[in-house]
């Protein structure tokens, strides 16, 4: 493979909602590239990076695959991500890798929320972008709507470098504002075509829009906005030179029109990007800390010593165990010893790969801005820096979303415990926003998403791959007991049964403490009728019943307990003795303290189309919900609410049910607080349902 340079090299993320046409708009580019011989099908499975049985099987894309094409002596490193909001983790991390995002709008359906939730992840990681405008050859397609919605939400530097002129079925002219022309593609996918003046109407809306894209042009430079003012207007080099410049300061985000299945469009795009796209250059400088420090470091593009992060890794039959990374200064080869920074390991590079999709390409190296994979690394992790031991940095760790969907895992076969907890922490290690944790409080395995698709996925792959057969049931609730009076008891523990007895008498008080404050275990012990040495015993008999709970066996919180006198027997009292009477004592002066349960309360954030909020804000308070405000954020209304846990099971279905798919929400754990009496009767029948079983 030719050595490519970081001027040379277009790291690109191909993002967008849900089926606006990612995947075959990056079959008509590798086609273009030769890569392909034709354009793959989702229907038919044939497409270079839907390779994952899921895929194929749901016809999405669930996985952000690695692509790569040479077009005019250029190499683009694509990465196809996932429209849906469930694999939103996959789209993440190929923005934080690339250095231009490609956000892909459906020509039917318009700017979408996964649309705008691409661009704000764009930019805040700080990249330009390109708006691809895919599917021109649909009945119904909107081009004028979709760019006046676009600069609406956007902002009016959304420029069309391209216009649709004969859209819907046989799709096949646009213009060419840059060259004002009229672009005729062949019908056949072959990507051929002709160029004509454009004349008539079309020459008069070219002409207007050559004259605004100048002026962007020259808004973006000093020394061009100078001379456009001095002379009212810039030579077509003086043009062309600047649309980089503003391109990367992002002065103008350009449009272009494209249909992949018919491949029309495509080469041009390739065109622009190739001579205007950002390249590794245009990021030649990151900031990373030093290991275990908060003092910065730059990292250079010219700087030799090797530095790259992995931003994802696999663990495929077919593919086996790969690190996919990105160089970001120095050069990589193959069998060279890096030191992992973020984990204070070294790790050798083996075979070092570049990939359509499944299928590898052995080189020897990888020069900086190069995006490429590595085969079996020790103990190296998505987000993990590697780097010459001579320069040791940390480049700081992609941050992914809470998740906000949660289920409990139900093993059918005994044995298969170690099978889960391997595959449990494969997949987490694959795609980190896939959480999952041994909750002892509820003692259930608790697995978390982003949403309902993304939990199926992911345990389908966890059966295939791992050979284990489990269930998905609702995870408990982790309630807690407290008490919301005083309490005191006096209880006796004793037992004879031949041999040495058990003799201990404990009288103790408690009290309720501020939410939040724990358990207080003091003692006021006066006189000489109980040992000092047998208070730790009666502290672990209290910690015991807190833990093991006495309304509905959660744990007990926020009480003080005073251990303020009892009795002993001078043979007969021991640690045990005491620890029993400790507990039960606790039993008892927690029943007469009118104890109760509490409930957790989640902070959630809905971000909706403004449409949708009656229907939201009515489902919130039907949950028993409070809304706590609403802010406007474009054609989207985030509202902020507070809701029990309890009513929280598959809410994020629930949002995108009531939103036609266009909400989604957030969720974090506030705090807890009384749980309502009629609830709290149900609760404890449960569980003395569950006993008496």
């Amino acid at each position: 493979m030719k050595d490519y340079q970081p001027a040379d090299i277009r790291n690109i993320a191909v993002v967008g909602h849900g089926d606006s046409g990612k995947t075959i708009l990056c079959e008509a580019m590798l086609m273009c590239g030769g890569q392909i011989n034709r354009i793959g099908s989702i229907e038919a499975g044939t497409t270079t990076s839907d390779y994952h049985p899921g895929e194929k099987e749901r016809q999405i894309s669930i996985h952000a695959a690695p692509l790569y094409l040479s077009w005019q002596e250029k190499k683009f490193n694509l990465l196809d991500a996932p429209g849906y909001m469930d694999f939103v983790g996959e789209a993440i991390g190929a923005i934080s890798v690339a250095d231009l995002a490609m956000i892909v709008v459906h020509a039917v359906n318009g700017i979408e929320v996964g649309t705008e939730q691409m661009w704000t992840h764009a930019t805040n990681q700080g990249i330009s972008k390109v708006i691809v405008v895919n599917g021109f050859d649909r009945e119904h397609t909107k081009f004028d709507e979709i760019l006046s919605s676009a600069r609406e939400r956007f902002g009016k530097n959304v420029f069309p470098m391209q216009i649709s002129v004969s859209a819907g079925p046989g799709f096949n002219k646009v213009i060419d504002v840059m060259r004002k022309e009229i672009i005729t593609y062949q019908t056949d996918g072959s990507g051929k075509f002709t160029e004509d003046t454009a004349e008539g109407e079309w020459s008069d809306r070219v002409e207007a829009l050559h004259e605004e894209l100048i002026e962007y042009v020259a808004e973006s430079d000093d020394s061009l906005l100078e001379k456009f003012f001095e002379e009212g207007g810039l030579s077509e080099d003086e043009m062309r030179s600047g649309i980089h410049e503003a391109i990367q300061s992002q002065t103008i985000v350009p449009l272009f029109c494209t249909s992949a299945t018919t491949n029309v469009g495509v080469s041009r795009l390739l065109d622009f990007i190739a001579k205007y796209g950002s390249s590794p250059v245009d990021r030649a400088k990151i900031v990373a800390k030093a290991p275990r420090s908060d003092e910065n470091i730059d990292v250079e593009l010219e700087n030799s010593n090797p530095v790259v992060q992995v931003f994802k890794t696999i663990s495929e039959a077919h593919v086996g165990d790969l690190s996919f990374f990105r160089v970001y200064s120095g050069k990589v080869t193959t069998g060279m010893d890096m030191f992992n920074t973020s984990r204070g390991t070294t790790e050798r590079f083996g075979q070092l790969f570049v990939l359509n999709g499944k299928n590898r390409i052995s080189v020897n190296s990888l020069n900086p801005g190069d995006i490429g994979a590595v085969v079996k690394l020790k103990d190296t992790h998505a987000g993990n820096t590697l780097c010459s031991p001579k320069f040791k940095v940390v480049i700081p760790e992609i941050e992914y979303p809470n998740p906000n969907i949660h289920s409990a895992i139900v093993l059918k076969a005994k044995g298969d415990e170690e099978k889960i907890s391997m595959g449990l922490a494969t997949l987490h290690e694959e795609d980190p926003t896939f959480v999952y944790r041994v909750d002892s409080e509820v003692r259930q395995t608790i697995i978390s998403g982003q949403g309902e698709l993304h939990i199926k996925t992911s345990v389908e792959r966890l059966k295939r791959r791992f050979n284990v057969d489990i269930d998905l049931i609702e995870p408990k609730i982790p309630y807690r007991e407290t008490i919301r009076g005083k309490g005191e008891s006096k209880y006796r523990h004793k037992k004879q049964s031949g041999g040495a007895g058990q003799f201990a008498e404990v009288w103790m008080r408690i009290e309720p403490k501020d939410r939040g404050e724990g358990i207080e275990f003091v003692d006021s012990l006066r006189g000489q009728n109980v040992d000092r040495v047998f208070v730790p015993s009666v502290g672990k008999g209290v910690k015991a019943a807190c833990d093991e709970g006495i309304l509905a066996g959660y744990r007990v919180v926020d009480l003080k307990v005073d251990f303020y006198d009892g009795k002993q027997h001078p043979v007969d009292s021991k640690d045990i003795a005491f620890q029993t009477a400790g507990k039960n004592a606790f039993k008892e002066s927690f029943m007469a303290a009118e104890p109760g349960l509490l409930e957790p309360i989640t902070n959630v954030e809905v971000k909706v189309p403004e449409e949708y909020m009656g229907d939201v804000m009515g489902d919130i308070s039907g949950r028993r919900g409070k809304i706590m405000g609403v802010d406007s954020d474009g054609h989207f209304q985030k509202v902020k609410a507070q809701l029990p846990q309890a009513e929280l099971h598959n809410y994020a279905t629930k949002i995108r049910s009531l939103t036609g798919g266009r909400g989604f929400h957030t969720e974090t754990h506030s705090h807890y607080e009384n749980l309502p009496r009629e609830f709290e009767q149900k609760v404890i029948a449960a569980y003395k349902r569950q006993r008496e079983e």
